[in-house]
């Protein structure tokens, strides 16, 4: 009695504030980079990340039946937090609402706001005596999205004059549709379309290419008796620590310092990313060997774009002499290198595990249809080369009291290794500690892993990294971490062993429950090349420096306003260049109509002082400009719901250079100092 009372508080006081349907609201891209604070690295954009972070925001999980390891996906609860929950449930049983999470002991108002848009609780009642396919008829979560958008300044790549070779074959206009309908622990079919601007419509079976460009599309089952997941189309997978099975889900070094460093497993997801690299397509199957043994299996065969080796000399065994992920297909010399490489994958993954530890063991073989062997340079030497690639490793994962811990060893068969030991948790309920170890050989070789990194693959490198969050009140918190990294052989930009230093401190301050701000620098330590024209290739340390302001300010229920000012600096061999950017936005949300509006100004002497924000944009889109040069950028984003089933998003954005008499390079170059963008979005529910 006392805990139906507890909810029935909750809801009533959460209905007050929140017009009943909290829960429920969309959020944007946006709202979710405030949910998740300041996740993205300064250098970085993380759109498959953040694409990612969408798809659990389009698919509330079950509560009832949600994983320790999903509640870790979402980067935002602590051990104890989630420790707590666990009890909880055990003490009282399966959650009746969502707002019961109010109740769960080191829970508080700030964790219930960030957790909620991604959580639901299931009415049980639902799927009684229904057959699957009225099950899927019945969907709530059923939506079509369509989306266009388009600059409005000539393309050098799409005008007439533009000589053949580098013209864009198809019209100027970018394309998204996607289709989802989806439940939680029980079934997801969807599929994701795109057209990227300069790329044609064309069907063609031999050319691999059947209307439009880019098409994705997954069939998902759950927990059908033994079989606990099975994917047949695209998906993706996050075993271990990711060394050598992981997804986008892996954030890498940012400013939540302690959550991001330990990779989950989280099985096999559905891929419904535009990124056109990085998946597997093909099947995938979960299933329960035993009450803690799980046996995950995957076969995959897709086509990689790349560049091929002039067989004119008439070797028939052509080679592969480098990989092209940008996924564009515009011109005719982008048409020749797509889909030009036959990948197959196979992998499986035993996995065992209780209330307390799991562990298992993966292997993954990967097989190119032709010989890869890229182009030799000085810093790719022991780069893979061949047809085939075996890795295997060992994972366990330890949970104890308030601490969780982990480790992942890796070696590729007849190569290198590597290996990543850390743990994350509480020390008191006021400090939070990570601590990450990293080893990787000059010759191991992981082409789908995710692991924490200072290099975008985990390959010729040792670090170390220890992260911290002190919590001094509800209000103020200080967070922060450093890492020691160094690399025994040369590599990219650096002709010899090196090794640097990164290290982030920030503030946060919740000044009430509608004001709130942080403070952030960043530093970053790296050694490069200074000289490309001596052959004894002097080196020299870069610093970069990265200073961030940042405030939200909710005036009333229905306007607010955000500012952030962020500045960077970089020394390198004698020169020092400087950036910043002031950003402000207001939003206004009216019953039917929500509008935002964006202005700002930027001045960045160089490419290594750009500086990335992000943009408010429409559902389940993500907008992170560049800021680059000396100018000034504004946008309006225009939200209008038609009806209970159908939205519509309009965004205009323009920048205008001060510094340059073009923009762009390439096909996408643009005569003149200004771009004028704009995007049509319209959902339907289903």
């Amino acid at each position: 009695m006392k805990r139906v009372l507890t909810i029935v508080l909750f809801t009533c006081y959460f209905d007050a504030i929140f017009c009943q349907d909290y829960p429920r609201q969309d959020f944007s891209i946006e709202e979710l980079s405030n949910l998740i604070p300041k996740i993205q690295d300064a250098d970085q954009t993380n759109e498959d990340i953040f694409e990612n972070l969408t798809q659990l925001l389009s698919e509330p999980i079950d509560l009832n039946n949600i994983t320790p390891d999903q509640f870790r996906a979402y980067f935002l609860l602590s051990e104890a937090q989630i420790r707590s929950f666990y009890n909880y449930i055990k003490d009282v049983g399966p959650l009746l609402s969502v707002y019961e999470l109010q109740a769960i002991p080191d829970w508080d108002r700030n964790t219930f706001d960030r957790i909620i848009p991604f959580v639901k609780v299931a009415d049980s009642s639902e799927k009684i005596n229904a057959r699957l396919l009225k099950r899927i008829g019945q969907e709530k979560n059923n939506y079509l999205l369509f989306r266009t958008e388009k600059t409005l300044e000539p393309l050098l790549g799409s005008r007439s004059n533009t000589p053949t070779s580098n013209r864009f074959e198809g019209d100027p206009y970018k394309i998204y549709l996607r289709y989802r309908v989806a439940h939680t622990n029980d079934f997801s079919i969807g599929f994701t379309a795109e057209k990227d601007p300069g790329e044609s419509f064309e069907w063609s079976a031999p050319k691999r290419k059947y209307g439009i460009d880019y098409l994705s599309f997954h069939v998902q089952l759950l927990n059908k008796r033994k079989i606990k997941n099975i994917i047949v189309g695209d998906f993706q997978s996050q075993f271990g620590q990711g060394l050598i099975l992981g997804t986008a889900f892996g954030f890498g070094k940012n400013s939540e310092t302690i959550t991001t460093v330990k990779k989950n497993n989280l099985g096999f997801l559905p891929y419904t990313s535009v990124n056109e690299v990085n998946f597997f397509r093909g099947i995938a199957i979960s299933y329960q060997l035993a009450p803690k043994i799980l046996l995950h299996a995957f076969g995959s065969h897709t086509y990689k774009d790349g560049q091929i080796q002039d067989t004119t000399t008439g070797n028939e065994e052509s080679e592969v002499t480098s990989l092209i992920e940008t996924g564009l297909h515009r011109t005719k010399s982008e048409l020749e290198s797509r889909k030009q490489i036959p990948l197959t994958d196979l992998g499986a993954v035993l996995q065992f595990s209780n209330r307390s530890w799991d562990a298992g063991v993966i292997f993954h073989h990967t097989s190119f249809g032709k010989s890869f062997k890229p182009t030799p340079s000085k810093y790719n030497q022991f780069s893979f080369q061949g047809t085939q690639n075996q890795n295997v490793s060992a994972f366990i994962n330890y949970s104890i009291s308030n601490f969780i811990f982990f480790c992942e060893a890796a070696t590729t068969l007849n190569h290198g290794k590597g290996i990543v030991v850390g743990t994350i948790g509480n020390l008191s309920n006021k400090m939070d500690i990570s601590l990450h170890f990293r080893s990787y050989d000059r010759d191991f070789y992981a082409l789908t892993s995710n692991a924490l990194s200072e290099s975008t693959s985990p390959q010729n490198e040792k670090g170390f990294y220890w992260g911290w969050r002190y919590t001094f009140n509800k209000k103020i918190a200080f967070n922060g971490y450093i890492d020691f990294f160094s690399f025994p052989w040369i590599r990219f930009q650096s002709y010899s062993p090196s090794n640097g230093s990164e290290w982030l401190l920030q503030l946060n301050y919740l000044v009430s429950k509608k004001t709130s701000f942080f403070l952030q620098v960043r530093e970053e330590n790296k050694v490069r090349n200074s000289s490309s024209v001596s052959t004894t290739y002097p080196q020299s340390k870069g610093i970069k420096r990265i200073y961030t302001i940042n405030g939200n300010y909710e005036a009333t229920s229905f306007l607010g306003f955000k500012t952030r000012v962020q500045a960077s600096s970089y020394s390198f061999s004698g020169s020092d260049t400087k950036g910043i950017v002031v950003f402000q936005e207001a939003k206004l949300s009216l019953k039917r109509l929500n509008l935002s509006l964006g202005l700002a100004l930027f001045d960045a002497d160089n490419f290594n002082n750009r500086i990335y924000l992000y943009e408010r944009d429409a559902w389940l889109a993500y907008s992170f400009s560049t800021y680059n040069g000396v100018g000034i950028r504004n946008y309006i984003l225009a939200k209008y719901q038609l009806s209970k089933k159908i939205d519509f998003w309009i965004k205009w954005s323009q920048t205008k250079y001060n510094n340059q008499e073009n923009i762009g390079t390439g096909g996408n170059t643009i005569d003149g100092n200004t771009k004028n963008d704009v995007k049509f979005q319209v959902r339907i529910k289903f």
